[in-house]
């Protein structure tokens, strides 16, 4: 794919009267790829969405940049955007490797239950197995090694990559993206100790993720003892992600790499997880609150707050302790030097008497 760098700027919709006085005669040269400041090369596009790479520009290979306003001395064709990671989005997508599609339809290989629904342009992988009962909705693509439990339902346009596996009677909306390994129903860790032994508790309800979800590779998604595990619209879950049994999670939350939510938690819409966040069971986390990384949340989180550490705290109140805790070293010494004053003054009293 290539295009020129007057093409380009149609297609992002970038301001052509700020492309730059130096452009002239450039503007039909060909881009055919994008890439960072410091490895583009003279064919491609690069982007700068803050201060911290503009000095690299000036060193850069390439061919033109992507700014959210002009540089000045810049001696290179600049596509000034309104929205810097909207266009990157853009440019990613025209320049993404041409991978062969999907054929619509049904893999010899695969296992196809009795009372199955697939919609007539779905394509099937090889050596899928797809249980009794199992509705798929039109221009679904389930990848090669899936297997799809009895009664679960998956919508219209969502991709299944390989060796996804999706239990028994769960429920998935449409325009769905489910990356290789990730699980969806599995039992959740439940037990009882009785007569001796841990005791399985019966999961005997299921998972339901709505619509515009995107679920990373080797993501696992329990299912509920009760009801449903519920992920809403527009949630998009990091690799390597753990949803416990009966977690409720809102609209349009980004949980990050690593991250585990523990039984009955309640996320509400627009929550921020950082990497390796543990959310105990039985927690209430309140709309567009954010938890940095590494972060271990114990109680409740009030809508919109930022917390971070561990146990958790609000952002202010874990700063204060970071701060005592970095001067706790000259406090010590401080200590001691007192400790021998008073001691000091102690044995001059006694000698005294």
């Amino acid at each position: 794919m290539s295009l020129t760098i007057a093409q380009l700027a149609t297609r992002l919709g970038a301001d052509p009267d700020k492309i730059g006085s130096n452009s002239s005669g450039v503007l039909s040269k060909e881009i055919t790829g994008v890439a960072p400041v410091k490895t583009a090369g003279e064919n491609d596009v690069t982007f700068v969405s803050g201060d911290k790479y503009k000095a690299a520009l000036a060193d850069s290979r390439a061919l033109a940049v992507i700014v959210p306003e002009c540089i000045e001395g810049l001696d290179k064709p600049q596509l000034v955007v309104k929205n810097i990671n909207a266009a990157l989005i853009e440019v990613l997508n025209i320049f993404a490797p041409k991978l062969k599609a999907a054929n619509p339809g049904i893999d010899p290989t695969a296992r196809l239950g009795q009372n199955t629904r697939i919609a007539e342009d779905v394509s099937v992988g090889a050596y899928v197995v797809i249980d009794d009962g199992v509705e798929i909705g039109p221009n679904s693509v389930i990848s090669s090694g899936c297997k799809i439990g009895e009664n679960s339902k998956i919508g219209n346009n969502c991709r299944l990559d390989s060796n996804v596996v999706i239990y028994h009677n769960c429920r998935l909306g449409n325009n769905l993206v489910i990356q290789a390994n990730s699980t969806i129903g599995s039992t959740g860790f439940g037990y009882s100790f009785i007569d001796n032994a841990q005791r399985l508790i019966p999961h005997n309800g299921g998972v339901i993720i709505e619509d515009f979800v995107e679920i990373g590779a080797n993501c696992c998604i329990d299912r509920a003892k009760f009801d449903n595990t519920i992920i809403g619209t527009g949630t998009k879950l990091d690799n390597l992600v753990h949803i416990a049994h009966n977690v409720v999670i809102g609209k349009c939350c980004l949980i990050t790499a690593q991250c585990a939510i523990a039984g009955s938690s309640r996320l509400g819409n627009g929550v921020v997880m950082g990497g390796q966040v543990g959310v105990r069971d039985n927690i209430e986390i309140g709309d567009g609150a954010m938890i940095a990384g590494q972060s271990g949340v114990t109680q409740d989180v009030e809508a919109g707050q930022t917390l971070f550490g561990c146990p958790a705290l609000e952002k202010k109140e874990e700063f204060r302790i970071i701060s005592a805790r970095r001067r706790l070293p000259n406090m010590a010494k401080q200590v001691k030097q007192l400790i021998k004053r008073v001691e000091k003054l102690e044995a001059a009293e006694d000698d005294k008497e």
